[in-house]
């Protein structure tokens, strides 16, 4: 996983200067000032870094990546100014020597924006839920979640409870009524249910 990277998203502070570093992560955002200024927003699961290209070729390379994609910003020995007082403290904005794209994103205009998909059509949200997960507040329910659950386990067992789980291949949804998933040869093919929400015309 450190492979694609040397630090976290708002991770480096003034006493990282210097070094040669490496982040990953998705692109938030682009403005382009000019033909060889831009700023670049990179955001991974723990912050946001600033990234700035002085160049008319890295800005060029930057347009053409769209929002969303991952990328690998490299930085030969870290060179870096204090960002604005917006930003978190101490922290660096990047000058990079090498962007390299990871995984581009499909779509030239997102289905919604990212900080505000809770506000977008549900069936859109479920359709995107790649994206939705990266939304800031629903990130935030997953991690409470996360750990209200490792909580409630960590007392339970502190008082001699064990957790067993039977064999399951799938859990059923409220959204997605009458999911059945069957290992291939063991069940009939005429009791095997389609994976898709029930109507009067549909066959498998």
């Amino acid at each position: 996983m450190m492979q694609n990277r040397t630090h976290t998203c708002g991770e480096l502070r003034l006493s990282d200067a210097g070094k040669q570093v490496k982040i990953s992560g998705w692109m938030e955002n682009v403005r382009v000032v000019s033909a060889n200024l831009a700023f670049v927003v990179v955001r991974d699961f723990y912050g946001t870094t600033q990234v700035v290209a002085e160049t008319e070729d890295m800005v060029h390379l930057l347009k053409a990546i769209t929002k969303e994609s991952t990328i690998s910003v490299g930085v030969l020995f870290g060179s870096g100014t204090a960002r604005p007082t917006k930003w978190p403290p101490a922290t660096l904005r990047l000058f990079p020597a090498k962007v390299e794209v990871l995984g581009r994103c499909r779509h030239n205009e997102l289905p919604f924006q990212i900080n505000r998909s809770r506000e977008a059509d549900e069936v859109q949200r479920l359709k995107y839920r790649y994206l939705d997960l990266r939304n800031p507040d629903v990130k935030k329910n997953i991690i409470l979640r996360c750990q209200v659950v490792a909580a409630l386990r960590k007392s339970m067992t502190a008082h001699g409870f064990l957790e067993i789980t039977t064999p399951i291949l799938t859990a059923s949804s409220p959204r997605v009524p009458g999911i059945t998933w069957s290992p291939p040869g063991t069940t009939p093919a005429s009791s095997t249910r389609c994976l898709r929400r029930p109507s009067s015309s549909s066959s498998c």
